[in-house]
């Protein structure tokens, strides 16, 4: 070769050996290094502080949340089932709901995550059949939050209406047949 930056075969496996060894190398001192007392410990101790922060964000949405529904107090009960089922729903982590994501500030994931409960729970959103067109499938969640938006509006106010009737109620277990009178 006169080094005019042209490599043979005989090169090229030359650097494919060299990587697996690297490769091997390299596993290998994760093999020895994770076997360390010291590892163990600093595991435990990321583990234990991971869980205290997901304890804490989970106790943070959950008061996004309620001040999100901002229920009239006759409706306080279902409000409390609702954000904890959201809750519930949206926090976990991996979970992949707009609740994990970090682009938008806690408030916003806050009403977002509950608008999407709203979707799944108390519409036929999960069975219809929304067309293959662009735009299609967001107009009809747009329609939907409105939808959910309305329903939300029901239970700020403290008018009384027939649980049965509404999904929300429905979906969060209120008590078939009773009525909330202001």
């Amino acid at each position: 070769m006169d080094g005019g930056g042209e490599s043979g075969p005989q090169d090229l496996l030359a650097g494919r050996l060299g990587a697996r060894a690297n490769i091997a190398a390299a596993r290998a001192g994760l093999q020895t290094e994770r076997a360390t007392e010291e590892y163990a410990k600093r595991r435990a101790s990321d583990l234990k502080r991971r869980e205290a922060a997901q304890v804490a964000y989970v106790g943070d949405f959950e008061a996004e949340v309620r001040a999100f529904l901002r229920f009239a107090p006759a409706w306080a009960a279902v409000e409390r089932a609702l954000a904890q089922a959201v809750t519930a729903h949206a926090t976990p982590v991996g979970s992949g709901t707009v609740a994990r994501t970090k682009r938008i500030e806690i408030d916003r994931r806050a009403e977002a995550a509950v608008i999407a409960w709203l979707r799944h729970q108390t519409t036929a959103y999960d069975s219809m059949r929304v067309a293959r067109v662009k735009g299609a499938r967001r107009e009809v969640r747009r329609e939907l939050a409105e939808l959910s938006r309305c329903l939300l509006d029901l239970h700020r106010r403290d008018a009384p209406h027939a649980t049965p009737g509404c999904p929300l109620c429905a979906a969060v277990g209120a008590r078939p047949g009773a009525t909330c009178s202001a």
